[in-house]
């Protein structure tokens, strides 16, 4: 949704790099060219004058001027008002001292107060939670079968004793369903109530009096983030109304501009506690007000990600890839393909890419990518006996036509696919021996350079070679001769030799690590007395 903002943005900020100190002119043209970002994406006009207004302020200000990377410093600045305007820290759901702590959503028609409501469910049962839907829209048609469906994905009981189609009394539903869920051991209720518009005040009243007999611990304006400007005008609407304590976010996926969400929170107060990112039931979180902002800078949303693969990943999985990376055994079409299936349950490739940072500017390329080509890719590595799987190199003309044939792909799709692989299994084995230019030898798989300690032990030996001139030959040996007697009168006696390979004949020293050039001096090491 902030893709055009953050393009904007990120265009304003590459050409501040390179300046060493900031002029009052390079500023303004900056807070101009953010102005002009920030109103089409629709940002209300009161919230960009006060933005730019101390945006302005503080990059005149000392820590610009003394700052040895001004645009870094700007960034910096923008970065942080940007948090503010958007909450400043995240909102947490202030639970009941005596539960059930009862939720209420209201916001207008369309907004989809009912899947977030399943969402909302999801959520709070994965915190091991213990909720009831209540379906307490009684207006609209089907209003409750639809909170029925979603709860059954949700995996959530509904409260809903009216059938609904205009036909009972929500204010009665919602009040009952707090008594039932007492009975039934739920520790929160999500009370779904009817759609209206901001001037219809028999509705507003409705949801009036459906917080009065209640009491909710917290009132969710459930908003589309789509709706654009006037996203203002109808929350300061129900703040007046009913009054809320937080915003959830919907539609955040869409194409629209965003401007609703950097609005809201400035104009009513009110901070943004959910967002909505998506279809599934799984596409919802807690909004948190510094990661938009990295997001919109094309900073990226790390923590997001790793949390998103704690809540995905089990942790004998993990465990289970890692000692398969560590093994000394080569990378196979099986760790391949089980590799793939745990990054398919992240999501889509394309929204775990945008996550990292810098991607804002390889945007068209990430849009490019179609999961179905991973799709493609399984299909063909499942059409592999399990011996071709582990030994690909086996996988001749005859077999890649039958692959290609069990897999409905071409004969070009199977050639390409294991020329990759046996690239990327290079690059494992790279990554292994510390062979990657720039990168130490990975701990636990694999010790460190091979090639290396081969070259140190071929220099060693060759170190040794006789020379062709007679007498400098003669004078080496003697030179040898007299060097071993000093170690035999030092030592007492020769110690003993260990067999070949483990630093005995024909190997004069350790490899790197075992007793070779690299060992540390411990001839004056003293133990301390006891």
């Amino acid at each position: 949704m902030f893709e055009t903002l953050s393009d904007r943005l990120t265009s304003v900020f590459s050409s501040l790099r390179g300046k060493g100190r900031l002029s009052e002119e390079d500023i303004n043209a900056t807070a101009r060219e953010i102005r002009l970002a920030l109103l089409e994406a629709d940002v209300a006009l009161p919230v960009v004058r006060e933005f730019i207004s101390r945006v302005k302020e503080r990059a005149r200000g000392e820590e610009v001027s003394k700052a040895l990377n001004p645009a870094q410093q700007v960034i910096k600045i923008v970065n942080e008002e940007l948090v503010e305007i958007l909450g400043g820290e995240t909102r947490q759901i202030r639970y009941a001292k005596n539960p059930p702590t009862v939720i209420m959503l209201a916001g207008l028609q369309g907004a989809g107060k009912t899947t977030l409501a399943g969402k909302l469910a999801k959520w709070l049962g994965d915190q091991r939670n213990t909720p009831l839907l209540v379906a307490a829209d009684l207006q609209r048609p089907n209003a409750v079968t639809q909170l029925q469906v979603v709860g059954e994905r949700a995996g959530t009981p509904v409260f809903a004793p009216e059938p609904g189609n205009g036909v009972g009394d929500p204010v009665a539903v919602a009040r009952e369903s707090v008594e039932h869920a007492k009975r039934n051991n739920h520790n929160v209720v999500i009370i779904d109530t009817a759609g209206r518009l901001g001037v219809d005040t028999e509705m507003m009243q409705q949801a009036s009096d459906i917080r009065d007999a209640v009491s909710p611990d917290e009132i969710l304006f459930v908003v589309d983030a789509m709706i654009g400007q006037d996203a203002v005008n109808t929350a300061q609407a129900f703040l007046d109304g009913v009054g809320y304590d937080a915003v959830a976010l919907t539609k955040l996926d869409g194409d629209a501009r965003g401007g609703a969400a950097l609005s809201i929170r400035h104009i009513t107060g009110r901070p943004i506690m959910f967002a909505s990112t998506g279809e599934k039931l799984e596409d919802f979180d807690l909004f948190h007000p510094d990661r938009m902002a990295s997001r919109i800078l094309d900073m990226g949303d790390v923590l997001t990600l790793i949390e998103q693969a704690q809540r995905t990943f089990d942790e004998a999985e993990v465990e289970k890839m890692a000692s398969t990376m560590a093994s000394e055994d080569d990378f196979t079409l099986d760790d391949f393909l089980e590799q793939m299936s745990m990054v398919r349950k992240l999501g889509p490739i394309g929204n775990l890419l945008g996550m990292m940072p810098g991607m804002g500017q390889m945007r068209d390329q990430i849009d490019n990518i179609d999961d179905k080509d991973l799709d493609r890719i399984q299909a063909i590595i499942r059409s592999m006996t399990p011996g071709e799987r582990s030994n690909p190199k086996m996988i001749n003309g005859s077999r890649r036509l039958r692959i290609a044939n069990g897999s409905g792909t071409q004969v070009s799709d199977v050639n390409g696919l294991v020329t990759r692989f046996f690239e990327a299994q290079k690059m494992m084995r790279k990554m292994k021996n510390g062979g990657m230019p720039g990168m130490p030898g990975m701990p636990g798989m694999g010790g460190g350079n091979k090639k290396k300690a081969k070259a140190q032990a071929k220099k060693a030996k060759k170190g040794k070679q006789r020379s062709g001139n007679p007498m400098k030959a003669r004078q080496q040996e003697a030179e040898r001769a007299a060097q071993r007697q000093r170690k035999q009168e030092e030592g007492g006696q020769q110690a003993p030799q260990l067999p070949p390979g483990l630093g005995g004949a024909g190997q004069s020293q350790l490899p790197p690590g075992l007793g070779g050039p690299n060992m540390p001096d411990l001839s004056d090491f003293k133990f301390p007395k006891k």
